[in-house]
């Protein structure tokens, strides 16, 4: 099986003394495709390599990975075609599992892909990350603008608070009705409800409906043993929870030269929109914003769109398209912010986190990013009301 040896003395660069006690990780990854564009594509809280499925066959065409030990064929044509890794984060799937939480911070995970791309011998690519990959891979831009070709962020959020979703009754609703279900039959009809939009899990294929069909896949995923292990679930967890870009990391990446493209979708639950547009605007002139109507699996429920979009950046970043050509966003005369106005102001979300017990954030149980935070959100709505 094809791994990435991370060294501890890689890890250590990026996370000081308490990695220099890591042992070695290997990295589990998949190559797709032949050519001379390399993608990278760095999934997101409890993933693995294979979420990225929509995105592998869309932009490479391939749905069988490359097997690295076979003789070279015909590669004639190569040059035109795009190369795609995805791998498991460490704490996850094929990957190693460090024990100790330190040894999990986006500048950590970061290291991780550039020690993965060292390994496949790519100077430079393309970084594709989703939700909690999208935090490694602003972190990996900021650190190596130059080994980055161009700077996609699905369903991103600036890690933190960030994480934390909206206080309504629906959020509320979801993690009363989680926290009553035993059974991955229960567990799955939640998830799909998270994930995805109500349109699109109504549509009808075949003789039932998307959401039958996905059902029945969760059910199976959820029963087969697959599930995050209580070390690299917390140790994933602290990464996101101490996810922070600094003026100083995003001026380098606006300032790097490379276009960065975020999408998200508007019905996501888990990453608030209004904090993809807050980055959007930061990272001006470099940045394109798409939203969809889509839910946290944006690149699923609209993947042609979404495939349509990342190739149009790549085709924008080898035509070196201008950066003030590439962004979408309106200008902003008097320094506001004409994006996240429409939304919130940041005093809203702070009375919303105020009374969370960070510290709980990080002795959780082994469950899904979403619905622990929606856990301590329900403790936190209740001590607001008996208190």
């Amino acid at each position: 099986m094809p791994y990435c040896v991370v060294t501890a003395a890689a890890a250590a660069v990026a996370g000081g003394a308490h990695a220099q006690e890591e042992e070695e990780v290997r990295i589990f990854y998949q190559p797709y495709g032949h050519g001379a564009t390399k993608v990278l594509l760095i999934i997101g809280f409890a993933g693995t390599y294979e979420s990225w499925g929509p995105q592998v066959k869309g932009l490479t065409g391939a749905m069988e990975p490359v097997d690295e030990e076979a003789p070279a064929g015909d590669d004639s044509g190569a040059a035109e075609g795009v190369e795609v890794c995805c791998y498991d984060n460490r704490g996850m799937g094929r990957s190693s599992v460090p024990e100790q939480k330190s040894q999990y911070t986006t500048a950590i995970m970061a290291k991780d892909a550039l020690a993965l791309m060292d390994h496949l011998g790519w100077r430079k690519a393309h970084v594709f990350g989703h939700s909690m990959g999208s935090m490694i891979a602003s972190k990996l831009a900021a650190m190596a603008p130059d080994r980055v070709a161009s700077l996609a962020l699905l369903n991103t959020t600036g890690g933190g608070y960030q994480c934390i979703p909206k206080v309504d009754w629906h959020t509320i609703s979801l993690a009363c009705r989680f926290l009553r279900a035993r059974t991955p039959e229960q567990r799955a009809i939640l998830d799909l409800e998270v994930h995805y939009t109500r349109e699109y899990l109504e549509e009808a294929v075949g003789s039932s409906t998307r959401r039958q069909m996905l059902y029945q896949e969760y059910v199976k995923g959820l029963s087969s043993g697959g599930m995050q292990s209580r070390h690299g679930f917390e140790g994933q967890l602290n990464a996101c929870w101490t996810h922070k870009l600094s003026t100083k990391e995003l001026d380098r990446i606006r300032l790097a030269g490379f276009l960065v493209l975020i999408i998200h979708g508007r019905d996501d639950v888990i990453a608030q929109l209004y904090y993809a547009r807050r980055l959007a605007e930061k990272l001006q002139p470099a940045a394109k914003l798409v939203e969809l109507h889509g839910g946290h699996l944006v690149s699923h429920e609209r993947s042609a769109e979404v495939n349509m979009s990342l190739m149009e950046m790549i085709k924008a970043s080898k035509s070196n398209t201008d950066l003030e050509e590439w962004s979408n966003l309106p200008k902003k005369a008097d320094g506001t912010s004409l994006l996240a106005n429409r939304i919130l102001d940041d005093s809203d979300m702070n009375v919303n986190c105020k009374n969370i017990n960070t510290n709980l954030f990080l002795k959780l149980d082994n469950r899904s990013d979403f619905w622990c935070l929606l856990d301590q959100l329900v403790l936190s709505v209740s001590e607001m009301v008996m208190g």
